[in-house]
């Protein structure tokens, strides 16, 4: 949404093979764009305070959103770094891809905005939409949509959540509780909602597979499925938001395999469930990989057991790799969580 989104565009094409562009030349433009200060952006007050101060002119508003985005931004580049033989740039852009804690409230649990003096925004409304227009910590969302922005290190999220019980709880709660927004932030882009989940917007698109990576792959089946039927419709108004770059189809495909890029530079993808009795991928090497689901029905949507060629398959993300190489991954399904 707001960091620099040709970084993970990039380094992923990288990662995956794809040539035909000066990987130097991109990487040198990426230092000199997270190096060198502009209007939107204040390296140096983001190095020194660990976040984007909200009370920066830089960062006015979006201060967490912007915060969130480059730390993944600077994750990949990290990746980069270290594929390209620049350690000691790696170690730099590892750190602070680690930003993110420090906008993390353990208060609350959820993302929220810091002065330059480490004070905490103060009033604190996680319903309050924030918007480069009208202001606000946040971008086309608020803390409760952006909390779970962190691509690179779910895991760590899970930690600082107090584990996978604690976070699986206040994940249940993003989905449950009202959906009610507050503020003038653009609310019109915050829609498709389900609890605070707005999937009419990207920043929530990667959330419910995030109960996977924490144990809970029955609890990502239910919504996919709910989400697949609600918010894709053969209608006029069928989409529950805009296709901005083709997310809200991404999605879809993804989710109808059974798979989803959580963190799209991490070469791996997070099972879900699938929602289509059988689907082939037409590889560009000429091999094919066909998922199919066993038994899928509106009443058989949870995962009973998964076979990769023909072995049983016990891992939550399967890899770009794998996929590549071509060969078939198949669910069992049932109603039986």
């Amino acid at each position: 949404m707001v960091g620099n989104g040709a970084v993970n565009v990039l380094v992923d094409a990288y990662l995956k093979g794809f040539r035909g562009f000066d990987a130097g030349k991109f990487y040198d433009a990426i230092v000199r764009s997270t190096s060198e200060n502009h209007i939107k952006y204040d390296w140096k007050a983001y190095d020194r305070c660990g976040y984007f101060p909200y009370d920066n002119p830089a960062t006015l508003v979006e201060s967490v959103s912007r915060t969130l985005e480059c730390c993944y931004d600077d994750w990949c580049t990290g990746v980069l770094a270290r594929k390209l033989g620049h350690d000691e740039d790696a170690l730099f852009y590892e750190r602070r891809a680690s930003y993110w804690k420090n906008v993390f409230d353990p208060t609350y649990r959820l993302m929220r905005g810091r002065d330059s003096l480490g004070g905490w925004r103060t009033p604190f409304d996680p319903f309050l939409i924030g918007h480069f227009r009208t202001g606000g910590d946040f971008t086309e969302g608020n803390s409760w949509q952006y909390t779970w922005h962190v691509l690179h290190d779910a895991q760590g999220l899970i930690g600082a959540m107090g584990g996978k019980e604690e976070f699986v709880t206040k994940l249940d709660s993003l989905f449950t509780i009202s959906s009610q927004v507050r503020g003038t932030g653009a609310t019109v882009d915050v829609s498709g909602l389900i609890g605070q989940y707005a999937h009419g917007n990207e920043p929530s698109h990667h959330v419910i597979y995030l109960y996977t990576l924490a144990g809970r792959q029955d609890k990502a089946a239910e919504l996919i499925h709910r989400t697949w039927t609600s918010q894709y419709l053969d209608a006029p108004d069928g989409l529950s938001g805009n296709d901005d770059c083709g997310q809200m189809s991404a999605w879809y495909i993804f989710s109808a395999l059974g798979f989803y890029p959580v963190n799209p530079c991490g070469g791996e993808y997070v099972l879900g469930a699938p929602q289509l009795p059988e689907m082939t991928l037409h590889l560009a090497s000429g091999k094919d990989f066909t998922v199919t689901a066993r038994n899928i029905s509106d009443e058989n949507i949870y995962v009973k057991s998964v076979k990769l060629n023909g072995q049983p398959y016990n891992l939550a993300t399967i890899s770009h790799e794998d996929i590549m190489k071509g060969g078939t991954l198949e669910f069992e399904m049932s109603n039986n969580k």
